[in-house]
């Protein structure tokens, strides 16, 4: 057995054994974990690595002296046990984000605001170039999550697949491919170094029958969500999204989708944020699943008018994440072929009324494939004015309040302040600019407007 001496808190403690390596010790083999702190215990499963190694991992969320036993169904792995220190957290380290309210939270208290961007398959063909390049282009850009798929999609042929066997037809879901795992878990830790969450889907509808992921049954839907989160849950930045577009999966019904989630809640001792996707038919009807529900703990949303933000704050009072908005591109779909402007213009109504946003950008013409499908590079107009937004939204504080005026282009507007003296100013959000309003205003202020579209008001109680 190995395993570390210390670990930072909300870091991974990984404890490696060697164990039966005969039948098929994916689907026979029990290994977990348990952990106590103090009078607390909490258990982590184990998961088969390949060539007779099992790992457990485990993220600690307390500073100070921690004990492990192991708990298996095979002798070699039972009853080992140990201990570790856990330090504290390092600068960056602010553990695994949490809902709070309508808003989000690491657990450390900081505040989180979402700026999320799209890359479904960026780890799928083993790239390492252009991964690195997706690292690159992530790192100097606003975004702070990345959504990103677990499964290939039907018309892919990559490298590495998620289950053992021969691709697509002879795939043997009972088994893991450890190299395809692998490698998606040292991308999700570029990611956490970066500070970036890893928005994880775990489903999708696009399958088309060729690998039959999209209807493996319960029983194997299962193995796979334990298999998953095992080896992913202990890493701070994950979160997890049972499907996207869930309703164009037409083999899997509510109720399955119910199950999905629930076991992802009962599977991972963490409690990390859980959410479901849907779709839309033509951008003109979306099916949204039951936020309500006590296992989601946020509203992940595609639908094209952020203007509704306000209609699903008041239905489910849980953060509002319009995940898929549209993308800025000139592909031949209408989710595809939006406008940065477009684009920035709905970044700004969600962010506005109590929700936040997605980016995706389609735009084809600068490298082989889009960057909502393998990352890379980003082109678009989008990003810079989304940075821009993100420092505004993150220099809010109480007394300071924000009014988008959208794209219409008023010679003037009238704003009702609220009690108090306030310092008011003019924001372009697609040029970048912040100007002033001459003097300070009490009740209300009338501004004079420069005629173009995609103005804000910023108003300071000073």
């Amino acid at each position: 057995m190995t395993s570390p001496a210390t670990v930072e808190r909300w870091g991974v403690h990984e404890i490696e054994l060697a164990g039966p390596a005969g039948g098929n010790p994916f689907a026979e083999v029990r290994l977990s974990a348990r952990y106590r702190y103090r009078n607390r215990v909490v258990e982590a499963e184990g998961f088969y690595d390949g060539d007779g190694v099992y790992r457990v991992r485990f993220m600690p969320d307390a500073v100070g002296p921690w004990r492990f036993t192991t708990v298996s169904n095979a002798s070699e792995l039972d009853g080992h046990a140990g201990g570790f220190e856990v330090t504290p957290a390092s600068n960056g380290n602010h553990g695994p984000v949490r809902a709070v309210g309508t808003d989000f939270a690491y657990a450390d208290g900081t505040p989180y605001l979402p700026f999320g961007t799209t890359c479904y398959h960026w780890t799928h063909d083993m790239n390492e170039e252009r991964e690195r390049e997706t690292l690159r282009t992530l790192a100097a850009s606003p975004f702070n999550k990345l959504r990103m798929c677990v499964l290939p999609t039907g018309q892919m042929a990559p490298p590495e697949v998620p289950f053992a066997g021969r691709d697509p037809d002879g795939l043997d879901k009972n088994r893991f491919n450890p190299v395809f795992f692998r490698h998606l878990e040292a991308r999700i830790r570029d990611l956490r170094d970066l500070g970036i969450e890893a928005d994880v889907i775990l489903f999708h509808p696009y399958d088309g029958g060729l690998r039959g992921v999209e209807d493996m049954g319960r029983e194997t839907d299962h193995a796979y969500l334990r298999h998953v989160i095992a080896r992913l849950a202990a890493y701070r930045n994950v979160w997890w999204s049972a499907a996207n577009e869930y309703d164009f999966n037409h083999a899997k019904t509510v109720r399955d989708w119910d199950d999905i989630l629930r076991t992802i809640q009962r599977l991972d001792p963490y409690e990390h944020l859980r959410s479901i996707h849907n779709g839309t038919r033509m951008y003109e009807v979306a099916s949204l699943y039951d936020n309500t529900k006590p296992w989601i703990t946020h509203q992940s949303i595609q639908h094209w008018d952020a203007t509704l933000t306000d209609e699903w704050l008041r239905a489910c009072p849980k953060p509002v994440v319009i995940d898929e908005i549209s993308y800025e591109g000139n592909i031949g779909r209408r989710w595809g072929n939006i406008t940065g402007a477009e684009l920035v213009d709905r970044f700004w109504e969600g962010v506005t009324r109590g929700g936040y946003v997605g980016h995706g950008e389609s735009l084809a013409g600068f490298q082989e494939r889009a960057w909502i499908g393998n990352g890379g590079g980003l082109y678009g107009e989008s990003p810079a004015r989304i940075a821009f937004l993100r420092k505004i939204v993150e220099a809010r504080r109480d007394g300071v309040h924000l009014r988008y005026l959208g794209r219409r282009r008023p010679s003037c507007v009238t704003v009702e302040l609220p009690e108090g003296v306030y310092e008011v100013e003019l924001i372009d959000a697609w040029n970048m600019t912040i100007t002033p309003v001459d003097g300070v205003h009490r009740d209300r202020v009338r501004v004079g407007l420069p005629g173009r579209p995609y103005l804000a008001l910023r108003m300071t109680r000073v």
